[in-house]
Protein backbone atom coordinates (compact mmCIF):
# COMPACT_ATOMS: atom_id res chain seq x y z
CA UNK A 1 0.00 0.00 0.00
CA UNK A 2 1.28 3.47 -0.76
CA UNK A 3 0.01 5.10 1.72
CA UNK A 4 1.58 7.29 5.45
CA UNK A 5 0.20 8.05 8.46
CA UNK A 6 2.05 9.96 10.96
CA UNK A 7 1.63 11.99 13.81
CA UNK A 8 4.24 14.68 15.23
CA UNK A 9 3.74 16.34 18.11
CA UNK A 10 6.14 19.41 19.27
CA UNK A 11 5.71 22.14 21.60
CA UNK A 12 4.63 24.47 18.65
CA UNK A 13 2.63 22.33 16.63
CA UNK A 14 0.71 19.05 17.02
CA UNK A 15 -0.25 17.13 13.33
CA UNK A 16 -1.86 14.23 12.63
CA UNK A 17 -1.68 13.77 8.38
CA UNK A 18 -2.30 10.63 5.90
CA UNK A 19 -1.58 10.49 2.50
CA UNK A 20 -2.81 8.15 -0.19
CA UNK A 21 -0.58 8.00 -3.07
CA UNK A 22 -3.39 6.67 -5.24
CA UNK A 23 -6.01 8.88 -4.24
CA UNK A 24 -8.98 8.99 -1.36
CA UNK A 25 -10.49 11.57 1.31
CA UNK A 26 -9.20 15.21 1.51
CA UNK A 27 -9.81 16.82 4.33
CA UNK A 28 -7.60 20.02 5.06
CA UNK A 29 -7.35 22.13 8.70
CA UNK A 30 -4.02 23.57 9.67
CA UNK A 31 -5.80 26.48 11.18
CA UNK A 32 -4.71 28.89 8.27
CA UNK A 33 -7.08 29.56 5.15
CA UNK A 34 -4.98 30.05 2.23
CA UNK A 35 -3.07 27.35 3.27
CA UNK A 36 -5.62 24.77 3.78
CA UNK A 37 -6.66 26.20 0.39
CA UNK A 38 -3.58 25.60 -1.08
CA UNK A 39 -2.54 21.99 0.36
CA UNK A 40 -6.15 20.64 -1.00
CA UNK A 41 -5.45 22.30 -4.76
CA UNK A 42 -2.02 19.72 -3.79
CA UNK A 43 -4.35 17.03 -2.89
CA UNK A 44 -6.53 17.14 -5.84
CA UNK A 45 -4.11 17.92 -8.65
CA UNK A 46 -1.67 15.48 -7.50
CA UNK A 47 -4.57 13.08 -7.25
CA UNK A 48 -3.63 12.17 -3.55
CA UNK A 49 -5.26 11.52 -0.56
CA UNK A 50 -4.36 13.54 2.26
CA UNK A 51 -6.03 14.23 5.07
CA UNK A 52 -4.46 17.00 7.63
CA UNK A 53 -5.02 18.31 10.92
CA UNK A 54 -2.84 20.86 12.49
CA UNK A 55 -3.17 22.76 16.29
CA UNK A 56 -0.40 25.34 15.95
CA UNK A 57 1.01 28.34 17.85
CA UNK A 58 -0.66 30.86 15.54
CA UNK A 59 -1.07 33.31 18.17
CA UNK A 60 2.72 33.72 17.12
CA UNK A 61 2.33 33.60 13.37
CA UNK A 62 1.84 30.98 10.59
CA UNK A 63 5.72 30.11 10.35
CA UNK A 64 5.63 26.86 12.95
CA UNK A 65 2.49 25.20 11.10
CA UNK A 66 3.51 26.18 7.28
CA UNK A 67 7.26 24.35 7.96
CA UNK A 68 5.78 21.70 10.07
CA UNK A 69 3.60 20.21 7.89
CA UNK A 70 6.05 20.28 5.30
CA UNK A 71 8.20 18.48 7.26
CA UNK A 72 5.30 15.99 7.84
CA UNK A 73 3.72 16.26 4.28
CA UNK A 74 7.60 14.82 3.35
CA UNK A 75 8.30 12.53 5.47
CA UNK A 76 4.93 10.97 4.53
CA UNK A 77 5.90 11.06 1.26
CA UNK A 78 9.41 9.00 2.07
CA UNK A 79 7.28 6.39 3.60
CA UNK A 80 4.93 5.93 1.48
CA UNK A 81 7.14 5.11 -1.26
CA UNK A 82 9.40 3.29 0.89
CA UNK A 83 12.75 1.75 -1.48
CA UNK A 84 11.43 4.01 -4.42
CA UNK A 85 10.93 0.83 -6.39
CA UNK A 86 8.73 1.04 -9.60
CA UNK A 87 8.02 4.69 -9.69
CA UNK A 88 8.87 7.22 -12.66
CA UNK A 89 11.11 9.17 -10.04
CA UNK A 90 10.93 12.14 -12.26
CA UNK A 91 8.40 14.61 -13.39
CA UNK A 92 7.94 18.05 -14.82
CA UNK A 93 4.44 20.40 -14.96
CA UNK A 94 3.71 24.35 -15.90
CA UNK A 95 0.94 25.93 -14.75
CA UNK A 96 -0.56 28.93 -15.86
CA UNK A 97 -3.02 30.98 -13.58
CA UNK A 98 -4.40 34.12 -15.19
CA UNK A 99 -1.23 36.41 -15.21
CA UNK A 100 0.96 33.83 -13.55
CA UNK A 101 3.22 31.23 -14.43
CA UNK A 102 4.88 28.42 -12.13
CA UNK A 103 7.34 25.15 -13.06
CA UNK A 104 7.88 22.48 -10.84
CA UNK A 105 10.78 19.71 -11.49
CA UNK A 106 11.39 16.85 -9.11
CA UNK A 107 13.80 13.87 -8.73
CA UNK A 108 12.49 11.17 -6.18
CA UNK A 109 16.51 10.61 -5.79
CA UNK A 110 16.92 10.27 -1.62
CA UNK A 111 19.24 13.39 -2.21
CA UNK A 112 17.08 16.40 -1.14
CA UNK A 113 17.89 19.67 -2.80
CA UNK A 114 15.97 23.03 -3.55
CA UNK A 115 15.86 25.70 -6.05
CA UNK A 116 13.01 28.07 -5.39
CA UNK A 117 12.21 31.26 -7.24
CA UNK A 118 9.72 33.73 -6.69
CA UNK A 119 9.59 37.46 -5.56
CA UNK A 120 5.87 38.18 -4.35
CA UNK A 121 4.39 41.02 -5.13
CA UNK A 122 2.09 41.46 -2.20
CA UNK A 123 3.46 40.21 1.19
CA UNK A 124 0.41 38.07 2.85
CA UNK A 125 -2.43 35.57 0.93
CA UNK A 126 -4.66 36.17 3.88
CA UNK A 127 -3.45 34.76 6.93
CA UNK A 128 -0.25 33.46 4.90
CA UNK A 129 2.66 35.23 5.03
CA UNK A 130 3.37 34.57 1.38
CA UNK A 131 7.46 33.99 2.53
CA UNK A 132 6.55 31.04 4.19
CA UNK A 133 6.32 29.16 0.67
CA UNK A 134 9.69 28.32 0.30
CA UNK A 135 9.92 27.41 4.14
CA UNK A 136 7.38 24.31 2.89
CA UNK A 137 9.00 23.60 -0.11
CA UNK A 138 12.50 23.14 1.64
CA UNK A 139 11.10 21.48 4.54
CA UNK A 140 8.70 18.95 2.03
CA UNK A 141 11.58 18.26 0.03
CA UNK A 142 14.40 17.43 2.66
CA UNK A 143 12.51 15.67 4.46
CA UNK A 144 11.05 13.63 1.63
CA UNK A 145 14.38 13.14 -0.20
CA UNK A 146 13.19 15.07 -3.20
CA UNK A 147 15.62 17.37 -5.35
CA UNK A 148 13.00 19.94 -6.08
CA UNK A 149 13.22 23.08 -8.41
CA UNK A 150 9.88 25.39 -8.72
CA UNK A 151 9.63 28.83 -9.68
CA UNK A 152 7.20 31.41 -10.04
CA UNK A 153 8.42 32.54 -13.69
CA UNK A 154 6.43 35.74 -13.76
CA UNK A 155 2.81 37.00 -11.87
CA UNK A 156 1.91 39.82 -10.21
CA UNK A 157 -1.31 38.50 -8.05
CA UNK A 158 0.89 36.35 -5.05
CA UNK A 159 -2.28 34.74 -4.82
CA UNK A 160 -2.15 33.34 -8.42
CA UNK A 161 1.74 33.02 -8.20
CA UNK A 162 1.52 30.58 -4.98
CA UNK A 163 -1.19 28.69 -5.89
CA UNK A 164 0.45 27.73 -9.65
CA UNK A 165 3.88 26.89 -8.03
CA UNK A 166 1.33 24.53 -5.53
CA UNK A 167 -0.25 23.11 -8.05
CA UNK A 168 2.72 22.67 -10.58
CA UNK A 169 4.75 20.41 -7.88
CA UNK A 170 1.66 18.26 -7.36
CA UNK A 171 1.54 17.60 -10.85
CA UNK A 172 5.26 17.03 -11.07
CA UNK A 173 4.65 15.00 -7.88
CA UNK A 174 1.97 12.95 -9.13
CA UNK A 175 4.09 12.14 -12.53
CA UNK A 176 7.19 11.23 -10.43
CA UNK A 177 4.77 8.67 -7.96
CA UNK A 178 3.28 7.10 -11.24
CA UNK A 179 4.01 3.25 -11.15
CA UNK A 180 6.26 1.99 -13.86
CA UNK A 181 5.06 -1.47 -14.12
CA UNK A 182 8.14 -2.91 -12.69
CA UNK A 183 9.34 -3.13 -9.24
CA UNK A 184 12.93 -2.09 -9.70
CA UNK A 185 14.30 1.23 -8.64
CA UNK A 186 14.97 3.79 -11.92
CA UNK A 187 18.87 4.19 -11.17
CA UNK A 188 21.86 2.92 -12.42
CA UNK A 189 23.22 2.50 -9.17
CA UNK A 190 19.83 0.21 -8.38
CA UNK A 191 19.19 1.81 -4.95
CA UNK A 192 18.17 5.35 -4.64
Amino acid sequence: MRTAQIERNTKETKINLSLNLDGGEISINTGVGFFDHMLNSFAIHGGFGLCVKVEGDLQVDCHHTIEDVGIVLGSAFSQALGNKGGIERFGSFYVPMDEALAFAAVDISGRPYLVFKGDFPQDRCGEYDCCMTEEFFRAFAFNGGITLHVSAEYGKNSHHMVEAMFKAVAHAMRLAVKQRGSNEVLSAKGVL
